[in-house]
């Protein structure tokens, strides 16, 4: 049995880059190899496809065609990543058409709840930004804050845009308690932080 592994080689700015990855795969592997029950007449291995583009970042073009290729040469069980969610999101689609499970410490991403049909064989194994909206509308409720909230975030959008998928989270979550406007304040680097003040004095009340 093969475990196809996409994830960035050598940016350690990701948690689920290669490097700190790496080492459990192989023990995992070495793990399950040392007890035959387990997988009685198979042998577990797994090959390695670099999710990076040559600046070093997760790539949402580098990661699909790495898995393809896996496909076509490997011909593996599972896949393990990517963990970028512009990179997670083709593979998943892929890994769903082919009937192959997907593992995943990231795709936080609340599209990726959806398991009716793209995402159906995608399990993320870390957090996930719904959870964070769930933990929002919780916080809502303890404290009786029921008329309206604001999200101010952080989006340069040339990058994995976490800020925007973690406010995503809540930005659907929280409408869930009744009669609650959920209003959002996005800005970027050199944006007008006077102007983001006012607007948070005149929708955060």
């Amino acid at each position: 049995l093969t475990l196809a592994v996409v994830l960035p080689q050598r940016n350690l700015t990701y948690p689920w880059a290669w490097p700190r990855v790496g080492p459990a795969v192989r023990l995992a592997a070495a793990a399950v190899n040392s007890r035959p029950d387990l997988l009685p007449g198979f042998t577990l291995g797994w090959v390695f496809g670099n999710s990076e583009d040559r600046h070093g970042v997760c790539s949402e073009m580098a990661a699909p065609l790495v898995a393809v290729d896996l496909r076509l040469s490997h011909h593996p069980a599972a896949f393990l990543g990517p963990g970028c969610v512009y990179s997670a999101a083709p593979v998943a689609r892929f890994t769903s058409h082919w009937q192959l499970p997907l593992v995943t410490a990231g795709a936080e991403a609340h599209g990726f709840d959806d398991k009716s049909e793209e995402f159906g064989l995608t399990t993320r194994a870390g957090p996930s930004h719904r959870k964070l909206g769930e933990l929002g509308v919780q916080l809502h409720r303890r404290f009786n804050w029921t008329r309206r909230a604001l999200l101010v975030y952080w989006d340069e959008r040339v990058d994995d845009r976490p800020y925007y998928f973690a406010a995503e989270g809540l930005y659907v979550q929280l409408p869930t308690l009744r009669n609650l406007t959920v209003m959002d304040v996005v800005f970027r680097h050199g944006g007008n932080f006077s102007f983001i003040i006012q607007e948070i004095k005149a929708k955060g009340r």
